[in-house]
């Protein structure tokens, strides 16, 4: 048999209790493939370390989203043969794919109609002008049928409702530049929008938190106006909110501008997180301009965070409506 491999040379310590590490340990009592000693290795947080011959390292190893959590591993220092800090695990929120984020951001406009064009969505809301309702979604390649035909019934679903055709793409995209060379353009001089996610309950916290929040005066009034959508409104502001597969987004959060910084778009946003967390969900998400600071301010103050940026494009010869 092998000799056992060497222990104890690696870059663990008392130091490393709360970050993320790699552990490559030995199995005792199994053989490996080479007739040593079997080894693992274990990736997640270091829970715990107590230094000394007897002593341990507790490791809390990552969450899979297609099981439960595990349980903390206990592991003898002793049988430690490597290991060292790795960087934290990005967000499960900053693995959703931008597409898959946008598809549960339709949910804020109950009305909307939709068409699938290969993998493009053609979005239209009869009663609201908003550009997220009212553009295709073309954040990746159609695929089937191609880009001539995707462009062709893009022109020919806006011209028949709203009259001129808009796409929605991410920022310096393939996507962008095939339209663009197909003669679409900005649609505006407006700032590219970006989309935020945070933790629902981080936000709710930061929130209570923020000097000058939510306080007293009149209730914030909630009004259901689709299963799963909601109006909050209190004299002064008012904003909504959708709830989708425990994600929770909100839109038009709006303060007169003589009822300013007063905090009434705190006490908003503060009723529709609560409501967004009663109905289950984890994360929040919303959408903003990228050069409204004020807003970006406070957001990033709330724990959002940037999960993508696009822009919109229209068909330059295209009629106005």
């Amino acid at each position: 048999m092998d000799a056992p491999p060497p222990v104890g040379r690696h870059l663990l310590g008392p130091h490393v209790v709360g970050q993320r590490v790699v552990v490559r340990r030995v199995v005792r009592g199994e053989v490996g493939p080479s007739g040593g000693p079997a080894l693992t290795d274990v990736l997640g947080t270091c829970l715990a370390w107590t230094s000394g011959p007897e002593g341990w390292c507790v490791l809390q190893p990552d969450a899979r989203a297609d099981r439960p959590l595990p349980e903390p591993v206990r592991i003898a220092l002793a049988d430690i043969v490597s290991g060292k800090p790795v960087p934290p695990r990005p967000s499960h929120r900053l693995r959703v794919e931008p597409r898959e984020a946008q598809l549960r951001a339709l949910a804020l406009w109950p009305d909307l109609v939709t068409e699938p064009v290969g993998a493009w969505l053609l979005r239209h809301s009869p009663t609201s002008p908003n550009r997220r309702a009212n553009s295709v979604l073309a954040f990746t390649d159609p695929g089937d049928p191609g880009v001539a035909d995707a462009v062709e019934r893009t022109v020919a679903f806006y011209a028949a409702t709203t009259g001129r055709p808009i796409a929605a793409v991410l920022v310096d995209s393939p996507q962008e530049d095939v339209l663009r060379g197909l003669g679409w353009t900005a649609e505006s001089d407006e700032a590219d929008t970006v989309f935020s996610v945070a933790g629902v309950a981080a936000a709710r916290r930061a929130l209570r938190d923020i000097a000058g929040g939510p306080g007293g005066g009149a209730e914030v009034e909630l009004v259901e106006e689709a299963p799963g959508v909601v109006r909050a409104g209190l004299p002064g502001a008012s904003g909504m909110a959708a709830y989708d597969r425990d994600w929770v987004g909100f839109r038009s959060v709006e303060v007169d501008p003589d009822r300013r910084r007063q905090g009434l778009g705190l006490r908003v946003m503060a009723a529709l997180l609560e409501w967004g967390a009663e109905q289950g969900a984890t994360t929040a998400y919303l959408q903003v301009l990228g050069d409204n600071v004020a807003a970006l301010g406070l957001y990033d103050r709330l724990g959002f965070v940037e999960h993508h940026r696009y822009r919109y494009l229209a068909l330059e010869d295209a009629p106005a409506r």
